[in-house]
């Protein structure tokens, strides 16, 4: 029986590297491989190493999609925090405030301050500048353009004129305490503009009104963070909150309460 003769292999020729289109990818592409599959072990190592923590990420850090990331405050702390990273735009955002004579925001800028979040003498001289400026400017509107805008504006109107007739028989001590109730405080200037009231009487009294006024509102919120802060070291943070907003909503109350004093009289 005749053995079957058996046929050579046929070895295919090796392409040289480098000649295909891509450029000498097939070379390249195992290593790449396996120094991805080294990486992710490398990093699957560090994660189970119980030692090991990822690294603090900044405030005001910038991901890879180049998107600034959004930091939300979740708690008071947080919130605190925040306008420390933020000092000056806290400052700038207080001056708008104040030029409108916010009872709340000053009252709580000074809790922020007895919290090491902002400064008590620029918040102070924040506060001033702020309330003193806003007030010369709307009584440079209503020395001005006097009545004949606000026919757009009834309750605007109301509000007005109420602070005008306080005005014109109380005129020193109004300007004084004006800042605190809650309805004409936003809108005596018009109303001093529209009195007889000179400029230079107008910018002394109200110079020294705005400084009572911030170092007022400044000091009650920085008091209530000492007050607040000894109560909290026996209780949970959580009443800290509630005693703030509660703080807050007293001082709205009793500037209501003043508005319909002075409306009365």
């Amino acid at each position: 029986m005749a053995t079957p003769t058996r046929r050579p292999l046929r070895r295919k020729p090796k392409k040289a590297a480098g000649r295909s289109g891509c450029g000498g990818a097939e070379r390249t592409l195992g290593g790449v491989c396996l120094d991805l599959a080294a990486g992710i072990q490398r990093l699957d190592e560090r994660r189970t190493d119980a030692n090991w923590q990822p690294a603090p990420r900044r405030p005001g850090a910038v991901q890879s999609t180049g998107h600034p990331v959004l930091i939300i405050p979740t708690d008071l702390a947080s919130f605190l925090d925040l306008i420390r990273q933020h000092g000056d735009a806290a400052y700038s955002l207080m001056f708008a405030y104040a030029s409108g004579h916010s009872l709340l925001f000053a009252i709580f800028a000074g809790y922020a301050a007895h919290a090491g979040a902002l400064s008590v003498g620029p918040l102070i001289a924040v506060c001033w500048l702020g309330s003193f400026t806003g007030d010369v400017v709307r009584f440079w509107i209503g020395r001005k353009f006097g009545t004949r805008w606000l026919r757009s504006f009834p309750r605007l109107e109301r509000a007005v004129n109420t602070a005008a007739q306080l005005a014109n028989r109380h005129h020193v001590w109004m300007i004084m305490i004006h800042r605190y109730p809650h309805g004409i405080r936003g809108v005596a200037g018009f109303a001093y503009g529209m009195s007889p009231l000179s400029w230079p009487a107008f910018l002394g009294l109200n110079f020294i009104a705005a400084g009572i006024w911030a170092c007022a509102v400044v000091a009650a919120g920085y008091a209530f963070g000492r007050v607040s802060e000894k109560v909290m070291t026996q209780t949970s943070s959580g009443l800290g909150v509630v005693m703030l907003v509660g703080f807050l909503g007293l001082s709205w109350l009793l500037s209501k309460k003043l508005e319909r004093t002075l409306e009365r009289g």
